[in-house]
């Protein structure tokens, strides 16, 4: 027997995945929603088995890791310090002749790539699903679903600090749902407007502040970069279908001093596409919900003063000594490496990588022929 990936894969596989229970279409009876997926009682068992492996890999099987279970709303003021309310924005386009939506920056020239018809001028689209807490739609109780789990990491800092009694370095690992309103979506799970993060941040000394002996942020993330790639390894993912590609300055997130993209080769049109990214932060989230900022990092960051915290997201080190003065102990803001994987978009990636077609061995010749006179006789009669 032969073992082969046929080209038509994802196809073949979403059809597999509702008729042996492993994921179906959201509110189907109705028609469904654009792009929202259930799990049925195997896809459910599937996703759970990822995420315990993960959380097994990454909190039990360490000594300097945290667990924490953030909210899904947040208090606006989240958003804005964070940046995401200016920033967590694509330009879009729409077709004249068919109405579909893409995004700008996904379309080459000014015509529909689906019907060939002419397109509107880009405007700017906020990824965040509004809506609003209490009784009264306005304002003041507006907040967003949140688009990524790590600001419920950020701004608990102090409380797991303070709680945990923590040295550097040192993670905070959550998992949970995330929402983004994408204009584009599809590939069955891989790209979603619900989906689940598992996210780490790990915080670490700067580089003025670290020790003869000590790893720097970059190394951190090196280490956290390759451990993250075999973790995938380990469960069974062939390696010449992962690879590691560093993002290009343009690509990075306002917040990112450098990004490394897991990604994994899919069958099809989706080709290599991102798992996982491991990012350096460096102090950019920390500083952005502090209070009392100086000058001087607000423009090295470039952010906005912090006008609402009642913080400053800060870490005091008791053991550090002023090699100039000889005073001891210093606060400051840690930077953070952030390993952050899609629990759903791995589950997919499992899925792809088990499924496998048999080409049973053809029959011999020789022994066709006894069927081939029955069938001739039978034609003569």
């Amino acid at each position: 027997m032969q073992h082969y990936k046929p080209d038509n894969t994802f196809d073949k596989l979403v059809s597999l995945c509702k008729r042996r229970g492993f994921i179906f279409q959201s509110s189907e009876i109705y028609g469904g929603v654009g792009s929202t997926w259930d799990y049925g009682p195997l896809g459910v068992e599937l996703k759970n088995n990822v995420i315990r492996a993960w959380w097994q890999a990454v909190v039990y099987d360490r000594d300097d890791m945290d667990g924490l279970d953030s909210a899904i709303l947040m208090n606006r003021l989240v958003w804005q310090y964070s940046g995401h309310e200016a920033t967590f924005t694509d330009p879009l386009v729409d077709c004249k002749a068919c109405k579909k939506r893409f995004r700008a920056d996904h379309v080459t020239g000014t015509a529909c790539p689906e019907c060939g018809g002419e397109l509107t001028a880009p405007r700017m689209f906020n990824g965040m699903f509004r809506t609003h807490v209490g009784p009264v739609e306005d304002e003041s109780g507006l907040t967003y679903l949140r688009p990524e789990t790590a600001q419920g990491i950020f701004v608990n800092f102090l409380n797991i600090l303070q709680s945990s009694r923590r040295k550097l370095p040192f993670g905070v690992a959550q998992v949970g749902k995330a929402f983004r309103n994408e204009i584009t979506p599809g590939n069955f799970t891989f790209r979603t407007r619900e989906f689940e993060q598992m996210e780490i941040e790990y915080f670490c000394r700067p580089p003025r502040y670290l020790k003869d002996g000590e790893k720097s942020d970059e190394q951190l993330h090196e280490e956290w970069l390759q451990a993250r790639f075999q973790w995938y390894v380990d469960l069974g993912i062939d390696p010449s279908r992962l690879r590691q590609r560093e993002q290009e300055a343009k690509e990075l997130a306002h917040y990112a001093k450098r990004t490394v993209d897991i990604e994994y080769r899919f069958p099809g049109s989706l080709g290599w596409s991102e798992i996982e990214g491991v990012a350096n932060r460096q102090d950019y989230d920390l500083t952005a919900h502090s209070r009392d900022v100086a000058e001087a990092d607000l423009a090295r960051l470039k952010l906005a003063r912090n006008e609402h915290s009642t913080e400053k997201l800060e870490y005091f080190d008791e053991s550090w000594t002023d090699p100039a003065t000889g005073k001891k102990g210093a606060k400051y803001v840690p930077f953070v490496i952030e390993p952050s994987a899609g629990a759903t978009r791995a589950t997919l990636a499992f899925l792809c990588e088990a499924y496998w077609e048999e080409q049973l061995s053809a029959p011999a010749e020789a022994a066709l022929a006894p069927l081939r006179e029955a069938a001739a006789a039978a034609l003569k009669n």
